[in-house]
């Protein structure tokens, strides 16, 4: 049998463990081992020690970041106003001013600090239309300074307007005020929800200009702000912007609603051609229109200035004014044939709010500097005899000379200028 095949003996074992070599080899190895697991398991406990500093790390960011989600607002904006408040000062305003004065003042400014000319009677019209309504709708055609009067009207107040340019596609109010973002747990605020807010807590006229307001169906955008003007109490007025409470909203956000300014006007610019929608009577006579159909002449202005003023004292001349100039019992009578008449020849009437609309429009306008005659002429062109659009062409046709034969029989023969200019170029005669 071949002998490196046997086991080795007892006696070679302890003869080869005695050797100085192998004690050496020995102990070597053994001092290796024991370093080696020293240093893992120093190397392990690092590792365990940085996983629990990130896990600590970790746990320390979601509770900050918990923190910090609870403290904030969905409405960032509308609470950084909230802060603004403390540290607002309020300008000084004008006091005691007329209506005419403040024609007078405003058309003088826009033509020497702007460079914008206007005909003093569009500018009676134009502050007469937000004497009786906080909607007017400033129509014509492109280039005649649509817009241009609204910016110059807010710059003139000291407070500038805020321009919002209508989309296309806007179907609904969150198109105007914004919606809540359910991903990143925000209101996406829009510029007119941020200058409403804003307008509740000052005294200043703020006017928000809905630029080419028919390029969308204004009756579906603007809808509820349409009801909402209609609401006889104004603190009634309110418009829901969240379904719910949170403790950290912004203050005057009461329920998830915010009150429609009392000092809010809304100016519309609108052109009537192919590439917008018509705008529907609904909205026409819940607002007041300002025809804007030539450019004016340029005209020195000697002196010229702004005139900021409240809300509160501008309505305050306006009822002053229609409070002291009674409705005269001759113009009612005239107003009642002529509705008598359309009703009979056209089957169109004009209820109550168009009434006093008329009452409020014509002292006011007169106290412009105007004359209620040229008032009347011009609120029943736009308002009543606007309403023809809505008969047969060929009827209207046929009919329009003996209706402004009547014009002239029952209020004076050349007295109602814009009226049978009205009623003939709707019957296309002019």
């Amino acid at each position: 049998m071949n002998k490196f095949m046997l086991a080795p003996s007892f006696k070679e074992i302890w003869e080869l463990i005695k050797d100085p070599k192998f004690i050496i080899a020995y102990v070597t190895v053994m001092v290796l081992l024991m370093l080696f697991t020293v240093i893992a398991a120093m190397i392990n406990e690092k590792r365990f020690d940085n996983l629990t500093l990130r896990l600590n790390e970790s746990a320390d960011k979601a509770e900050e970041q918990s923190q910090k989600e609870a403290s904030a607002s969905r409405f960032e904006m509308l609470k950084a106003l909230d802060e603004q408040k403390a540290t607002y000062v309020e300008k000084p305003f004008v006091e005691d001013f007329t209506l005419a004065e403040f024609c007078a003042g405003f058309r003088n400014f826009a033509a020497g600090k702007l460079g914008l000319y206007y005909d003093i009677k569009t500018i009676r019209e134009f502050i007469s239309g937000v004497a009786v309504s906080h909607f007017i709708i400033l129509q014509g055609m492109s280039g005649t300074g649509k817009t241009s009067l609204a910016f110059a009207f807010g710059e003139f107040l000291e407070n500038p307007s805020t321009i919002i340019p209508v989309q296309p596609m806007w179907k609904e109010r969150s198109d105007l005020l914004g919606y809540y973002n359910e991903f990143t747990k925000s209101f996406n605020q829009t510029p007119l929800l941020q200058k409403m807010y804003e307008a509740n807590m000052r005294k200043d006229i703020y006017i928000t200009i809905l630029d080419e307001l028919n390029i969308a169906r204004v009756e579906y955008y603007f809808a509820e702000f349409l009801s909402l003007m209609e609401i006889p109490d104004p603190e009634l007025r309110r418009l829901e912007i969240v379904s719910d409470k949170w403790d950290n909203d912004p203050e005057d956000l009461q329920n998830g609603s915010i009150m429609l300014p009392q000092n809010m006007w809304f100016l519309g610019t609108a052109n009537n051609d192919d590439s917008t929608f018509a705008i529907s009577d609904k909205v026409y006579d819940r607002s007041m229109i300002v025809d804007l159909e030539k450019k004016a002449e340029e005209f020195k202005a000697e002196s010229y200035g702004t005139m900021p003023v409240t809300a509160e004292k501008f309505n305050e001349v306006v009822k002053n004014v229609i409070a002291n100039s009674p409705f005269p019992a001759e113009v009612a009578d005239r107003i009642a044939k002529l509705d008598e008449y359309l009703g009979e020849k056209f089957k169109i009437s004009f209820g109550n709010r168009i009434m006093r609309q008329i009452k409020s429009y014509l002292p006011v306008y007169a106290a412009c500097g105007g004359s209620e005659t040229e008032a009347l002429d011009d609120i029943l062109a736009k308002k009543v005899l606007r309403k023809l659009e809505m008969q047969n062409l060929s009827y209207r046709r046929g009919e329009a000379e003996q209706l402004c034969k009547f014009l002239d029989e029952l209020f004076g023969e050349g007295a109602m200028p814009r009226s049978v200019a009205a009623v003939r170029t709707m019957a296309r005669l002019k």
